[in-house]
């Protein structure tokens, strides 16, 4: 196969996963259906995720200091580590929530009741949560295209391109990445509820 044929399938295969990745995810979070599998692991998979997304972060920010460094093949480790991360959260999340409904966050506190002053720091909390959520998931949808655009650049050895790319979906994936965790740790205290 000729190397524009290569480079043609790449895109399309890039272009595919971009759409079909955030509307999978869409249908499966909004979907009223879920698969009936009642293992109590299941329930684990947010925890699961949150060290996935920190474990992530932690190779992001490992890849960056090592390219930095001159050290390609480290960052090359780092870099596809963190991919693989990044499918294992996906798959993850994926099973999560075709089988589990969704935590909203606040609805109740672990007695099932809020009085006045814990319903206004609910309130207040609950909109710094979904300011973050809704950050941390239209970013995680429009990261998806760079990321695999970067890391076909570099496979194709296009540095130049993957240089310019990695500028902007570096930071993007590391703020995707650390928000997950935080929207983790926020919504946490509602998953036993």
């Amino acid at each position: 196969m000729s190397k524009m044929n290569n480079k043609k399938m790449a895109m399309t295969v890039v272009a595919a996963l971009s759409i079909i990745v955030p509307a999978l995810v869409a249908v499966l979070i909004y979907s009223p259906y879920k698969i009936s599998a009642d293992y109590d692991w299941l329930r684990s998979i947010p925890a699961f995720n949150a060290t996935i997304n920190s474990m992530t972060a932690i190779l992001l920010i490992a890849g960056a200091v090592m390219v930095k460094k001159g050290n390609i093949q480290g960052h090359k480790i780092a870099m596809s580590s963190a991919l693989g991360l990044g499918v294992c959260f996906l798959l993850a999340y994926v099973l999560y929530h075709a089988t589990v409904e969704s935590v909203i966050f606040g609805d109740v506190n672990m007695d099932g009741v809020l009085d006045d002053q814990e319903a206004l720091s609910v309130g207040t909390m609950r909109s710094v949560y979904l300011t973050i959520l809704l950050s941390h998931i239209l970013l995680s949808a429009a990261v998806v295209p760079f990321v695999l655009l970067a890391f076909y650049f570099a496979i194709a050895q296009e540095f130049d391109r993957h240089k310019k790319i990695v500028k902007f979906t570096w930071p993007i994936w590391l703020y995707v990445s650390v928000t997950g965790v935080i929207v983790y740790l926020l919504a946490s205290p509602y998953y036993s509820v």
